[in-house]
């Protein structure tokens, strides 16, 4: 009617997203005592469903607009004194809910650290200022402290804080509390900090001179940083390169301007060196991590948002950082597998950094020295560019790689770690006063306990074997962290004569003890650098030349710079090679040309011993001649046969059940449904499964999946949410989907 029409231009709607898997965006009823407070990207509380239970919402959007089908809501509460999101933000966010088919609420409930939302490390503080329209404090009424303390606030431009008014004007708080009950001064309650974090006390260093390759890199980067628009940069330099040196100097420029810049750097490389590195050319560095307490992010968090920070060095999820003056994004190892999120919303910190970089229109560094397929085809198609640095700085060679073939070597045969090649470059090394690193990418002592009868002693939760770790005494999975004591016969025949078979970090530190007993000796994975602390104090050792030899997983393959390294060798280079996975070729050679080139990089020079059982790999080949170009035109040839990312769009579904039977079936049955959509929609993509995970089962549940690929991931988007309202899951049945996954098992 015309009355309510004119009634509904004072009313204000709230847009809310709720965090559960809908796509719903709801509407709610802004009552009149919170007209003046809501924004966009704050939490509020709202009644939701039949129960009208109270429920912790994200406002998305604020609008005039009356619903006309049904009544409105009324907003509870607001939970947040400003908003947790810019309005920048909040668009990023439906982007990525748009993108990876997640709802908008869990993006929103997964981009904000919980120490930010619920405020970690801070109190509630009272302060005072003085009340509007007050006249000249000189025709006030009042006692000489209370004239002070009115002159005092009169001078500032800020409220201040009950102690800071006590101690300037020598006083108790009762002449405070008198000006308040005359409401000459106004109370505020202000979140505070407790305390500032400490920074490193780091000295401060110059930049370094840069070769003629690094500058030509240099100067491509900040012609587009000058230019105002949004470029992707693909840096692809050879380990030793000096990669680095050229993100900090394009930092550089972009701090001269006043603006910000994220790195992002994969957890296993936020090492206390690459931090040093930062803080030592630039006044004001945050570091987020996953170790950091939620007060310490809450900390950052603030000062980011605030501007005061010009560098922010992360993982993955720092790519959310609130950066207001933000110029220049740059993902460091962008190779690395750990930049896909593996829980809701299962975003790509590539893709959102390359959508955040468009919408603000400043560049994208990717810098490595392995590219992923899909970065270098896109610089291929010309998409991006592509800026290659093809020489170590101070034009050291690469290493000589050496394959070494231990189907034969009699130390092998009896079950040795190290083959007699290996065995001789480690003792030539040591007494030459170089240092050794040996990779092996399993930890514990023995990966298998093997019964002959019914082979490998498997987790009862997972179809996984169970890793014997022998300081522990004990057999561990993996996965769901399943412990139990070494039985003396197979639990599931009864026969005795289990044996220890397979070699994990545990049992290679014990073999190269007893080989190098003169040798001091270091072992870097999981289980051994647990205690805060402990990773930096290893490095550090290491670096001072204390360790002779250090081995570990993949935590010393990447992003370590140790001059008098003289010899790397890889321990088992087919570990990755034949797991059931589209990606198991490219990680072979990205974690063998990583920690290859972890050597050679002071005047002693270096080399790489590569044990293998397959020397004949054309994978293992092509790393050990440090030739990314032949692999990626190799493995590039099969995708396109096999219509396989990067030449096809993809994207997972899986189901998990506890009910083996019951996923199987549902598994089947939504496949057929998705198949008789695309036949009547004409949709073209195509359905690969359904067929149970290569770990069929984890934690406890059956997992069965299956692939979904078409040329444009948006017509599988198209198909999707076409499907998703008819599928109808059972309730037994849990089903994610994984758009772009990097991981199949």
């Amino acid at each position: 009617m015309p009355w309510e029409l004119a009634d509904g231009d004072d009313t204000l709607i709230a847009r809310v997203v709720f965090n559960r898997p809908l796509d719903t965006v709801y509407h709610y009823l802004v009552p009149e005592s919170l007209l003046d407070l809501i924004q966009p990207g704050q939490r509020l509380k709202v009644p939701f469903g039949r129960g009208d239970t109270m429920t912790t919402a994200f406002c998305v959007g604020l609008s005039n607009e009356i619903s006309n089908n049904k009544r409105l809501k009324t907003i509870h509460e607001i939970l947040d004194r400003e908003p947790l999101l810019t309005q920048q933000m909040l668009d990023l966010t439906e982007w990525i809910a748009d993108r990876y088919l997640s709802s908008w609420g869990q993006v929103l409930e997964g981009v904000v650290p919980a120490g930010v939302k619920k405020q970690a490390g801070t109190r509630e503080i009272l302060y005072y200022r003085v009340a509007e329209n007050v006249g000249p404090i000189s025709s006030l009424k009042l006692s000489k402290k209370q004239q002070l303390l009115m002159e005092i606030l009169a001078e500032t431009d800020e409220p201040l804080r009950v102690d800071q008014l006590s101690k300037s004007a020598n006083c108790g708080t009762s002449p405070i509390n008198a000006l308040r009950d005359k409401k000459l001064i106004i109370p505020e309650k202000k979140r505070t900090h407790k305390a500032q974090l400490e920074e490193l006390n780091v000295q401060q260093q110059a930049d370094l001179v840069l070769n003629a390759e690094q500058q030509f890199a240099l100067d491509e980067i900040l012609k587009t940083v000058r230019s105002a628009e949004h470029e992707t940069i693909l840096l692809h330099g050879v380990t030793g390169s000096g990669k680095t040196e050229v993100y900090i100097q394009s930092i550089r420029e972009i701090v001269s301007y006043g603006q910000q810049a994220i790195v992002l750097v994969p957890e296993i490389s936020l090492t206390p060196q690459t931090i040093r590195r930062f803080r030592a050319r630039f006044s004001s560095v945050a570091v987020l991590h996953s170790h950091l307490s939620d007060a310490d992010r809450h900390w950052h968090w603030k000062q980011i948002a605030a501007g005061e920070v010009q560098v922010i060095v992360g993982a993955r999820s720092a790519i959310f950082a609130p950066a207001p003056q933000l110029g220049l994004i740059i993902i460091d190892e962008e190779h690395e597998s750990t930049f896909k999120q593996q829980s809701t919303p299962r975003y790509h910190a590539r893709e959102v950094a390359r959508q955040r970089a468009i919408r603000q229109k400043i560049p994208l560094i990717l810098g490595t020295a392995t590219p992923t397929l899909e970065s270098l085809v896109r610089t291929i198609d010309g998409h991006d560019k592509l800026i290659r640095l093809k020489d170590r700085v101070e034009a050291r060679p690469l290493p000589p790689v050496s394959i070494v073939d231990v189907r034969n070597d009699p130390m092998i045969m009896k079950r040795h770690s190290l083959g007699r090649a290996m065995t001789n470059s480690i003792q030539q090394a040591i007494r030459a006063d170089g240092q050794v690193i040996l990779f092996l990418n399993l930890r514990g002592f023995s990966s298998v306990l093997w019964c002959p009868k019914c082979q490998g002693l498997k987790c009862p939760d997972c179809d996984l074997t169970l890793t014997w770790h022998k300081d522990r005494e004990r057999l561990l999975c993996h996965s769901c962290e399943f412990e139990m004591e070494s039985p003396e016969r197979c639990p599931t025949c009864g026969q005795p004569g289990l044996r220890f078979l397979g070699a994990g970090t545990q049992r290679l530190e014990a073999e190269v003890k007893s080989k190098f007993p003169e040798a001091k000796i270091i072992r870097m994975d999981s289980d051994s650098m647990r205690k805060p602390g402990s990773h930096d104090a290893a490095l550090s050792a290491f670096r001072e030349g204390e360790i002779d030899i250090l081995l570990g997983t993949q935590m010393i393959a990447k992003g370590l710079d140790f001059p008098n390294v003289t010899l790397v060798g890889v321990i088992d280079a087919d570990t990755l090679l034949h797991q059931p996975d589209l990606r198991a070729a490219e990680r072979t050679f990205q974690l063998i040309a990583q920690v290859a080139g972890r050597t050679g990089r002071g005047t002693k020079g270096g080399r790489v011993l590569v044990q293998t059982m397959n020397p004949d790999e054309p994978v293992i080949k092509f790393a050990t001649h440090h030739d990314y170009d032949g692999f990626a035109k190799y493995e590039l040839k099969h995708r396109k046969a096999m219509n396989a990312p990067p030449y096809r769009s993809m994207a997972r579904v899986i189901l998990r059940s506890l009910d083996e039977k019951l996923v199987a079936a549902e598994s089947k049955r939504i496949v057929q449904a998705i198949r008789e959509i695309i036949k009547e929609k004409g949709i073209p993509v195509r359905v690969l499964g359904p067929a149970p995970a290569p770990i069929t089962r984890l934690r406890k549940y059956y997992r069965y999946h299956f692939q979904m690929t078409s040329e444009e991931i948006a017509t599988i988007q198209e198909l999707w949410r076409h499907c998703v309202p008819l599928l109808k899951v059972a309730s037994d049945v849990e089903l994610t989907i994984d758009v772009d996954p990097v991981d199949l098992r």
